[in-house]
């Protein structure tokens, strides 16, 4: 008997194997659908999937024998990575200096052998594909061909199994940050809101006390100071909506639409000349109130906000249709660029436009109205038309009660 050389370049080789994660794991269905396949195809007895490890042959699946590893010293899967070949074959060990004395072929009676190195992307021979037989045999091009392939196909898999490991942990490690990130920006967002609240009524006690004494330069700062205050508590006040959105508990309920949307427009306190058309028919609803109301207090905030027409007009349509309730929202607002609606749900996202009172968006609010509707199991879009109109079309999932 001959043991198998070491491949030259063993080290990387080893590198190679260890990065599938594979070495030890239990059988998996597609790696063993392969084997008997191509243990039928060859009529053998035996077929393996192999991986050479430092000092043994370890078995991924093994199609006809008991065990799952074997030393390396006496594997015939040794010898077959060495070769520059596609298929490395051995018609009769018993007249092979290499095996004939092998435990493998006294023992076990192991005459016939092919095998397909399984090499992957970077050229490195990760271990075999390969049948034995207890008796000496030759083997057909058709054969050769189903092996090689079936080869390729295992690498495939080993590509696929490795891809799809390493996006759950990339997958964990974002879930991870992203909880470390809401946490911090509810820290921070709680911890700012008591110092901002004092600056906005310090602000007021500094004007009313010594405003007299202060020129009209002096009271712009101080009406900047209070606003730019009042700019960054809302700032804060929707990232933690955002952060927090996930939280609204799954406390489902019975309501209709007229009743929702009359309480969010006494919310809303509306000092505008304003027209609010709520749907024809009442439809009576059955989901997260919370969660819905907080995205119609978005909407039609934005609505009221980025208008620049003398009378607001808001346009509220509801439609249950199969499983999903269906919304839509349009106004006589400044619009919404074309090249801009499909952004501008995304967070920290704005368009650049003024509000009615000046201000600039934070491009929170429609980030977090998004994340409500997903929630809900639906999805929202947008049309508009610059300068004269916005549409706001949503859906959300009908629970059965």
């Amino acid at each position: 008997m001959i043991s198998p050389q070491i491949p030259l370049n063993e080290a990387e080789r080893l590198k190679a194997v260890e990065s599938y994660n594979l070495i030890d794991t239990l059988p998996e269905r597609d790696f063993d659908n392969i084997t008997s396949l191509i243990a039928a195809l060859f009529e053998v007895p035996i077929a393996l999937v192999t991986l050479l490890d430092v000092d043994r042959n370890f078995l991924k699946s093994h199609y006809g024998v008991p065990f799952n590893d074997s030393p390396r010293s006496i594997s015939f899967c040794g010898h077959a990575i060495l070769t520059d070949e596609d298929i490395f074959i051995v018609e009769d060990s018993r007249k092979d200096k290499r095996f004939c004395d092998n435990p493998l072929v006294k023992d076990h009676n192991a005459i016939f052998y092919a095998g397909a190195p399984l090499v992957n992307a970077e050229g490195y021979k990760l271990g075999t594909l390969c049948v034995f037989d207890t008796k000496p045999r030759k083997i057909t091009e058709l054969q050769i061909k189903s092996m090689v392939s079936l080869a390729s196909q295992v690498v495939n898999l080993f590509e696929l199994r490795k891809k799809n490991k390493e996006l759950t942990e990339t997958k964990k490690i974002l879930k991870d940050k992203n909880a470390e990130l809401k946490t911090f920006a509810g820290t921070v967002s709680h911890d700012m809101k008591m110092p901002l609240a004092n600056l906005i009524v310090t602000s007021d006690i500094l004007k009313m006390k010594y405003g007299s004494k202060l020129d009209k330069k002096g009271l712009e700062y101080l009406n900047y100071l209070k606003s730019a205050s009042f700019t960054l508590s809302e700032y804060i006040s929707g990232l933690l909506a955002h952060y927090e959105s996930d939280k609204i508990e799954d406390n489902y309920e019975r309501f209709d639409i007229h009743q929702l949307l009359e309480e969010i427009v006494d919310l809303l306190n509306i000092n505008l000349d304003c027209e609010i058309n709520l749907p024809e028919k009442n439809e009576e609803l059955f989901c997260n109130r919370a969660a819905l109301e907080q995205v119609f207090l978005n909407l039609i905030g934005n609505s009221l906000k980025y208008n620049d027409k003398e009378e607001v007009i808001i346009t509220i349509d509801c439609q249950k249709k199969e499983a999903f309730y269906n919304f839509t929202i349009t106004d006589n607002g400044v619009g919404i660029p074309k090249n801009k609606q499909k952004e501008i749900f995304d967070l920290f996202t704005t368009i650049g436009t003024i509000d009615r009172n000046g201000n600039k968006g934070h491009g929170i609010g429609l980030s977090t109205v998004q994340k409500l509707i997903k929630s809900l199991g639906g999805n929202i879009s947008v049309s508009s038309v610059e300068g004269k109109s916005t549409t706001f079309e949503f859906s959300i999932a009908a629970i059965e009660h």
